[in-house]
């Protein structure tokens, strides 16, 4: 596949689609262990309770 005076532009795109989505996924793992936690707190709190 040739994509000519354009693969500079289409490689860089690519590369900056895939850092977007490690990054939301990365923040999306992060968000998620912060959530467990508050959540865990907040049962701890309640005494217990599920």
């Amino acid at each position: 596949m040739d994509f000519g005076p354009y693969a500079p532009f289409i490689a860089g795109s690519y590369g900056f689609a895939a850092l977007v989505l490690g990054a939301l996924i990365l923040n999306g793992w992060r968000d998620g262990r912060a959530q467990r936690r508050a959540l865990a707190e907040l049962q701890d709190d309640r005494g217990g309770r599920p």
